[in-house]
């Protein structure tokens, strides 16, 4: 499966670890989930992992949160962003994560905005699933 894992999934994975959204960082630690990522989406989970109110709740040390944003980059796809598509969303801020999708020719966008992503994926042929989807949608391979 091809994916975009949006930044509110690994904050998920911290600050939640039984939940789907941790199931999901520990396969790509395992290499068992390759995810697509690019420049942008890595220095973006970069600077939200990193921030004090996260490492706070989860525990982490800067060290750890960092383990997990290399983890990504080497266990990733790396996808190149060709040319932009902005703008396509509500939110300018997460045209980036649309962009990793659509030229990492993505089957999915994992994420809990499905709101926000859903009317601009659907037209590039890109589903929007939840953390649990794509859990069920990997147990059932």
């Amino acid at each position: 499966m091809r994916a975009v894992l949006d930044t509110s999934v690994l904050v998920s994975a911290l600050r939640s670890p039984a939940g789907a959204s941790n199931l999901l960082v520990q396969a790509v630690l395992q290499g068992l989930m390759r995810p697509l990522i690019s420049v942008a989406l890595a220095l973006e989970y970069e600077a939200v992992l990193m921030r004090p109110e996260h490492l706070a709740v989860s525990g982490f040390d800067p060290s750890e949160a960092m383990k997990i944003v290399r983890a990504f980059c080497i266990r990733g796809e790396p996808v190149h962003i060709a040319h932009r598509l902005r703008p396509q969303l509500v939110d300018p801020n997460d045209e980036f994560i649309l962009e990793t999708a659509y030229h990492g020719h993505a089957d999915c966008i994992v994420t809990f905005n499905r709101r926000d992503f859903d009317t601009a994926a659907r037209r590039f042929g890109i589903d929007i699933l939840s953390p649990a989807e794509v859990v069920r949608k990997l147990r059932n391979r």
